[in-house]
């Protein structure tokens, strides 16, 4: 009886094993057949998406990693050396990627600055023309510097008519508290810790204003290494329907995708919400994500226009605006073909 037993027992503990081991190998199955996708950007909640992504297995073949790289000229170079396949940054670096004939191409409009960004002045300032012949704080290189140059020529005065400082954000505040710079802009946390911190301070212009939306300038786009396109172009897609999928979800998850994107960012819910807000909509924060089809048209290849006044096709016109900016600061000496810096083809065939 007792060795009947003992068999029955071993039996069992076979069975449990063998099912593990199988278990085991298929997960390990599963991994290794997952396509690897390298992704960097800032810690910015508007890149956060793709944590999202991860969490809700929207893209269970593909195995998404995303780093936090603060200086997207890193970024940039990696993804020019293969090491990213993409790179979730600011807008305006396509006509440099084109000019420099870097393998790197802007593949889809992805969030528009919908108030989180601000120019900040200095009590005593109360137009554009009151700031001839001071400092004004910027990142240089950034669309910080263009915000600033085309709100001075709106004001009247000519975009180097003031003298640009090169800060980043908590030095600009600094630089501001302490007298050193007459105005600067600011992106969220750090314009409401400016107007917090600067007594007297107050906002010349934000980026909700409708003159800022309809232009479009102010933006965070997609940008794919080239050989990622040509030679992995279905992993290429498959990355951006989890991204489009990714804000599907969260405008109806909120609450919890806020949570995710902050786990992620290792910033607090709270400042992820200050950004792009709390109830899913995109209008009750500073950051508005476009969805997929908005993406298409602001690219031209889907019929209708994009929000907030925009044009069809608008990348293009977006791109030569940057352009001409980049020539006017130096930091490019020729105009770049559009066609040489766009590729809006993945966001066609996700339609």
């Amino acid at each position: 009886m007792e060795s009947k037993t003992l068999l029955r027992n071993m039996s069992r503990a076979l069975i449990v094993t063998v099912t593990a081991i199988a278990v085991l190998v298929s997960v390990q199955s599963v991994a290794s057949a997952q396509e690897k996708v390298s992704i960097a950007g800032l810690t910015w909640p508007g890149y956060g998406f793709w944590f999202i992504a991860q969490e809700k297995g929207l893209a269970p073949d593909l195995d998404i990693s995303y780093q936090a790289i603060e200086d997207p000229f890193q970024s940039f170079g990696m993804a020019s050396s293969g090491e990213l396949d993409i790179v979730s940054s600011t807008i305006e670096f396509a006509p440099i990627a084109a000019a420099e004939g870097m393998p790197i191409v802007l593949v889809a409009y992805g969030n528009i600055s919908y108030g989180t960004d601000k120019i900040i002045v200095a009590k005593g300032i109360k137009e554009a023309k009151d700031l001839k012949g001071k400092k004004v704080a910027i990142l240089e290189g950034g669309l910080a510097q263009l915000y600033m140059a085309i709100w001075l020529e709106q004001g009247g005065l000519k975009y180097d008519d003031v003298e640009y400082v090169n800060l980043i954000m908590d030095d600009a505040v600094a630089a501001m508290a302490g007298g050193d710079v007459a105005a600067a802009e600011f992106w969220d946390p750090f314009g409401k810790q400016a107007l917090a911190a600067i007594e007297g301070s107050t906002i010349a212009a934000h980026s909700r204003q409708p003159f800022w939306l309809k232009n479009a300038l102010i933006a965070d786009a997609v940008f794919m290494n080239t050989d990622f396109i040509s030679k992995r172009r279905d992993v290429a897609v498959k990355a951006m329907r989890a991204l489009y999928d990714a804000i599907d979800w969260w405008r109806k998850n909120p609450t919890e995708g806020n949570k995710i994107i902050a786990k992620g960012m290792k910033m607090s819910v709270a400042d992820v919400e200050l950004v792009i807000g709390k109830d899913g909509t995109g209008k009750d924060g500073g950051l508005y994500p476009y969805s997929l089809m908005e993406s298409a048209r602001f690219c031209g290849v889907a019929e209708g226009a994009p929000p907030f006044g925009q044009s069809n096709g608008q990348i293009v016109e977006h791109f030569r605006l940057t352009n001409d900016w980049w020539i006017k600061f130096g930091q490019m000496t020729k105009t770049a073909d559009p066609a040489d810096g766009i590729d809006c083809s993945l966001v066609a065939d996700l339609l």
